[in-house]
Parts: C-alpha cells; sequence; structure tokens
C-alpha cells in the first residue's frame, strides 16, 4: 500500500473512512481554549491533591513534571499541556446528561495515567525535553522517572476507586484495559525501531494502542461515571479511537516537519530516534525511487554506529525524501480521513446538540493543530 496507490478507504473497527476526505474544518479556537481552560481548571485541584499524597521525593518529581515547579522547586507557572483528555472527559459526562463535574474524577484519573506514559516514554526514548524544558529523567535522573510514573498510574486507580459507586468499577475497568492497549503500543512503537520494514497497517495498529486508547477511554469514563450504558460508552469510544489517530497523525507530522519552538523538542525530532511514524511507513510502502532511496537510507542507519553524530543536513535528506515520496501528504490527509469517522461516530449517541458541537470543535482542533 502506498500514498499513491492506496486505496482512499480505510477500514477500522468494521468502519470505512469516508472516501473523499474533507478540507480542515475552520475551528472557533475561542469556544475551543474555554473547554480545554474548564478542563483544566476543574480538575487540576483534584490533580493536585492527589500528587500531594505521593511520598517524598515523588511528590515534588511529580510537581515538576506537571509544571507546578521549577527544578529548584520554586513555584512556576509551566506548560502543564493541551488538557484535551480531561476535557473530553467533562464532555463525556455532559453528553449522558449528567452535570461536568462528575467527570472530574476520570478527568483526573485519564491525566495521571497519560503522564505516567509520558515520564516512561521520555526514558525510553532519550527525550531530554518536553513542554519547553529539560525532562524528569535529565533533573532527577531515571529512578525516579520510573517510580514517580508508577506512582501515578497507582493514584488514577485510587481516585476513582474511592468514590465507592457501581459505575467507579465500571470506569476503572476501562481505565485499566485502556492503560494495557497503551503500554502494548508502546512496546510495538519500541520494536518497530528496530525493524527495516513496518506495514502502514502495523503502524495504525500501533498508534491506535498508543495513543486512540486513552483518548477512547477519556471520552467515555465520564458518561460511565454519570450512569450512562456500556452501548453509549463504547459508541463515544469510538469517536475517541478515531480521534486519537487523527491526533497522532498530526503529532507524527510534527515529529517531523514541527517547529521546535512549538513542539518542545528537536527539529527532525522522530527521525533521531528512528520511529516508524506514519510518514516514513508510508513513504517506504509508496515506490518508485524517493522511496527506495529512504529505504536504502534508513536499512543503513539500522546499522550504523555513529547514527547520533549525523548532521542536521542527514535529518534533512530523509525527511525530504519521506516528503517527495507522498508521506507527508499521504498522513496528512489521513488525519483527515479519521477525523471524519470520529464525527460520524457521535450520530450513535443520543446528546445535547451543544455537547455535540463541542465534541465537533474539538476534533476539528486536533486535525487543525499546526502542522
Amino acid at each position: 500500500m502506498s500514498p499513491s496507490t492506496a486505496p482512499t478507504s480505510t477500514a477500522t473497527r468494521g468502519e470505512t473512512v469516508p472516501t473523499v476526505p474533507p478540507a480542515d474544518p475552520a475551528v472557533d479556537t475561542a469556544d475551543v481554549h474555554a473547554l480545554l481552560e474548564r478542563g483544566r481548571n476543574l480538575s487540576t485541584p483534584v490533580l493536585r491533591a492527589a500528587v500531594g499524597r505521593l511520598a517524598a521525593p515523588m511528590d515534588t518529581v511529580a510537581a515538576y513534571h506537571f509544571g507546578w515547579i521549577d527544578a529548584d522547586g520554586r513555584p512556576a507557572d509551566g506548560d502543564g499541556g493541551k488538557a484535551v483528555r480531561p476535557a473530553l472527559a467533562l464532555l463525556s459526562a455532559e453528553a449522558a446528561g449528567a452535570p461536568a463535574e462528575t467527570g472530574v474524577p476520570g478527568a483526573v484519573a485519564v491525566e495521571l495515567v497519560h503522564n505516567f506514559s509520558l515520564l516512561h516514554d521520555d526514558l525510553m526514548d532519550g527525550d531530554e525535553q518536553r513542554r519547553h524544558r529539560d525532562t524528569v529523567w535529565k533533573v532527577h535522573g531515571p529512578a525516579q522517572a520510573i517510580l514517580v510514573g508508577d506512582a501515578l498510574f497507582v493514584l488514577a486507580n485510587e481516585v476513582l476507586l474511592e468514590i465507592g459507586t457501581v459505575e467507579a468499577g465500571r470506569a476503572t475497568r476501562r481505565l485499566t484495559a485502556a492503560t494495557r492497549k497503551l503500554i502494548d503500543g508502546q512496546a510495538q512503537d519500541i520494536s518497530y525501531e528496530h525493524r527495516e520494514r513496518v506495514t502502514v497497517e502495523e503502524c495504525l495498529e500501533m498508534e491506535g494502542n498508543k495513543t486512540g486508547a486513552l483518548l477512547a477511554c477519556a471520552v467515555s469514563i465520564g458518561a460511565v461515571l454519570g450512569g450512562a450504558d456500556d452501548r453509549t460508552a463504547d459508541t463515544l469510544e469510538a469517536y475517541g479511537h478515531h480521534l486519537g489517530l487523527a491526533f497522532q497523525a498530526v503529532d507524527d507530522l510534527l515529529g517531523i516537519w514541527g517547529d521546535p519552538e512549538a513542539t518542545g523538542k528537536q527539529t527532525w525530532s522522530d527521525l533521531r530516534q528512528r520511529k516508524k511514524s506514519l510518514p516514513v511507513v508510508a513513504a517506504l510502502a509508496a515506490g518508485g525511487p524517493a522511496s527506495q532511496r529512504l529505504g536504502e537510507l534508513l536499512a543503513a542507519d539500522a546499522k550504523s554506529n555513529d547514527f547520533e553524530t549525523f548532521s542536521e543536513e542527514e535529518f534533512a535528506t530523509r525527511a525530504a525524501l519521506i516528503e517527495e515520496a507522498g508521506g507527508r501528504e499521504w498522513t496528512s490527509q489521513e488525519a483527515r480521513r479519521q477525523h471524519a469517522v470520529a464525527i460520524e461516530a457521535l450520530d450513535g449517541v443520543d446528546m445535547p446538540e451543544q455537547v455535540r458541537a463541542q465534541l465537533i470543535a474539538l476534533a476539528d482542533f486536533v486535525v487543525v493543530r499546526k502542522r
């Protein structure tokens, strides 16, 4: 399958992506930022209280990771991330007819799992920068990054189970299932770095696990806490799964061509880590001179002992070949296709029209992020 010859319809979970991807939608950024800010404002106090339970120095290390303090322990107003998942959890509760506040424990639990994965990912990937400052393992050491990540995962389950309701138990089962898929996806991602070839289908499966599973959980967990039945929760999860695939496709574009000032990471970040992201695997599958040359370079890279000494020009050459082979355009179109399926899934849930509009606005925001 290739960017130029691949079918323009992709089957995922039995659903068919529209053959003609829509143009980038117009996004009311003020409305989206208000949703994100609401999610952040309602969840942060509960998140801080949960992190405050950790034994020293894990509480301080976690506070640094979340941007609440600097490396010297002074209060800071750091970038805590986009808060898409908390926003989705609150909307999820409202989709089930419950108050947004009902979804707060779910929002916090999902955010804790997400940050557990970031702490471990940064260490495994050797990333020294996140959100425009040094990562936890770089400042506090690998051991603390591992321990704090583990602690955040445990806290996530505690936050839900302490509610003590049947709905909380159902929500916890969904969270643990999503976490297992997330870990599966990370394991696949690491294994793919050591393979010369990965298919587009394998890459989509990996990204569905690594990114889609937790977003799917975020957009169902609030509804479950609000008493929604499994059919409603499963339908919302379908929206979140496809939104996660769109989200990751955009991240894959940013991982190669993103502005370091915007991403907080080095130029050509994913190429430096030999990641088999969607633009790379799509380009390798395309055929043609650029695809063949890219395959030769990446095969040589895998055997190289001096890969980390490569010049900026060498990474730029690989990025240019990916684009010439069609990997960049194919990935951009895939983000739009997955966005379209996510929106269609919302038709299966009877929810307030305003909530539907806000879920659509968040999906639009994910796809049109700077890339």
